[in-house]
């Protein structure tokens, strides 16, 4: 029988179509953790904090005291514009990406709901609310600051701030370790949270964070050379509860992030510590 050649192109198409890669084996993480979670998992979330879309009012603008005494500073517009570290959110206006907080640990629908009731939406950090610590934390404000957001992305029951997540986390060997999902922590200062190698040659790392450049009050993907972080002081740590996958000596993980997402990751070359 004659096979029409449009049927025998089909037939040839679907012999040679590549075949996708299988999904890496995960090692799990320990149990005893507080949470389990995957790297595909805290990519996912990050990237959720990083599109969320939501639309403020001037309601939702303060840049004083709230109730309380404590003062606030949200990252509208009309912060500190001519300022490296000015605001960027606009009211009125749809606006993607939740607000830094400090001392914040809102999930999307919090967020949204706090916003909806009033509360200011973000409020920037500086170094007297650094020296406040938890006093300098408004409960008239909603977002998340930098450990909020790697809690989050942990899928962590609570915040854990930077000083307290090394006691959830194993230290690697080298920062030539990381993989998707690990965290690199200066306690009591800033936390990143790793999501890949830009190449095999493990001289560049993508990363998520809030509070840091280029844009400081709120959550987005990076990428800067590996040895500027370090010399910052960052460590390398792994979440107990972060599954993981079994890479041998001289290889790279796989990636976890899509070719849009590298695309949009803002190249960062002269890293510097957020949150001042």
């Amino acid at each position: 029988m004659k096979i029409p050649p449009l049927l025998l192109l089909c037939l040839l198409t679907a012999c040679t179509a590549p075949v996708p890669p299988p999904a890496p084996v995960l090692v799990p993480g320990d149990p005893s953790a507080p949470s389990q979670v995957t790297p595909q998992e805290a990519m996912q979330i990050a990237q959720a904090y990083t599109d969320h879309a939501w639309q403020p009012f001037a309601k939702n603008i303060l840049h004083g005291p709230d109730k309380t005494g404590v003062l606030v500073n949200t990252p509208d517009a009309s912060h500190e514009p001519a300022h490296e570290r000015r605001g960027w959110w606009m009211p009125g206006q749809v606006n993607s990406g939740m607000p830094y907080k400090w001392g914040g640990f809102d999930d999307p629908v919090s967020f949204d709901a706090a916003v909806a009731s009033g509360l200011a939406a973000g409020d920037v950090s500086s170094p007297a609310k650094r020296r406040a610590d938890n006093a300098g934390v408004s409960a008239q404000a909603a977002g998340v600051d930098c450990s909020g957001f790697v809690s989050r992305c942990l899928k962590l029951p609570r915040l854990h701030d930077t000083s307290q997540l090394p006691a959830v986390c194993t230290e690697l060997p080298s920062a030539l370790d990381l993989q998707p999902g690990d965290i690199l922590n200066i306690p009591r200062r800033h936390v990143l949270l790793c999501a890949g190698w830009t190449d095999a040659s493990k001289t560049w790392l993508y990363y998520y964070e809030t509070g840091g450049g280029p844009d400081y009050w709120k959550p987005g993907l990076k990428q800067a050379p590996l040895d500027a972080l370090i010399a910052l002081g960052y460590r390398p740590l792994r979440y107990n509860g972060m599954a993981h996958e079994p890479v041998p000596d001289g290889k790279q993980p796989r990636d976890v992030l899509t070719r849009a997402a590298k695309a949009s990751a803002a190249v960062v070359t002269h890293p510097t510590i957020g949150e001042p």
